[in-house]
């Protein structure tokens, strides 16, 4: 089965996400458990977690369905202790808010290496930092998702999210999240079928398929291998919409939520039934 849905507002408290997902008929859904721009945030109240699982229940969504985000601030490769120390603050609350949630995923941008460290030595310290994540909480899956490469972000190529993941102890709790923009402006090609198969057979093959538990869906504004990370409405982009085709009759993105992080929100259920319409048995 595929579950397809969209990165929605959590305004006026977690609970509200579920509904807004309902509102666009997504079957999965992505959130933020806390503002995404700033370090730290009130804690969750009982009101908040229990209405969050309520209307999650009330809505059909399972754990396995939900892909939240951490914060755009945290970099888990950062190049001075101090950097770091905060962004491994920052990351494990935000394990433990998924963890009060009932939530199974966290997903989360590698990090970046700021041209003052080498990329291996900023890749080994985003892997201890999942593994001091990991070792301070428990249920929740560190889920990796792939970077267009601007700037100095690291995890725009499959050999580095597997050199992370090499590196985590508990790979039983470690994942990727792949985002079609970001893998077409990293440089690959998934417009065609060929294109797509042979990126999707390199991922499995450095990587592992067992490993993939979610996928952004965006087209891209800007070109293939531009490096530049600019989503566009699903069809009005550069990488197109056969690339989705591919996706939605590919078993193997089965039973993993499919969001829609595009950048107009009135779009998103007029996308959802696009998407859904792909598979050859719809």
């Amino acid at each position: 089965m595929k579950y397809i849905g969209a990165h929605v507002s959590a305004a006026g408290g977690v609970e509200n996400a579920p509904l807004n997902a309902k509102k666009i008929k997504a079957t999965a859904f992505a959130l933020f458990t806390k503002n995404q721009r700033q370090w730290t945030a009130k804690p969750l109240s009982e009101q908040n977690i229990e209405g969050f699982k309520q209307n999650c229940r009330n809505n059909g969504f399972t754990p396995r369905q939900i892909l939240p985000h951490d914060s755009y601030l945290i970099n888990l490769g950062h190049p001075d202790p101090d950097g770091l120390e905060k962004s491994r603050a920052a990351f494990l609350d935000e394990m433990m808010r998924c963890r009060q949630l009932g939530l199974e995923y966290l997903n989360f941008h590698p990090g970046s290496h700021l041209k003052r460290i080498s990329e291996s030595e900023s890749l080994a310290r985003i892997a201890d930092s999942i593994n001091i994540a990991l070792e301070n909480t428990t249920g929740v899956t560190a889920v990796i998702e792939n970077t267009a490469g601007q700037g100095t972000n690291l995890g725009y190529c499959f050999e580095h999210l597997a050199q992370i993941i090499d590196g985590v102890e508990d790979k039983s709790r470690v994942g990727v999240c792949l985002d079609t923009c970001h893998l077409f402006a990293a440089g690959y090609d998934i417009r065609t079928a060929a294109g797509y198969d042979a990126t999707m057979n390199d991922f499995h093959r450095i990587v592992g398929m067992d490993y993939l538990k979610g996928m952004h869906l965006n087209d891209s504004k800007k070109a293939r291998e531009s490096r530049v990370d600019r989503h566009e409405s699903i069809g009005k982009g550069t990488l197109g919409s056969d690339a989705f085709s591919f996706i939605f009759n590919d078993p193997r993105t089965d039973d993993i939520p499919l969001i829609l992080e595009t950048p107009n929100t009135d779009l998103w259920a007029k996308e959802i039934e696009m998407l859904k319409a792909m598979t050859i048995d719809a």
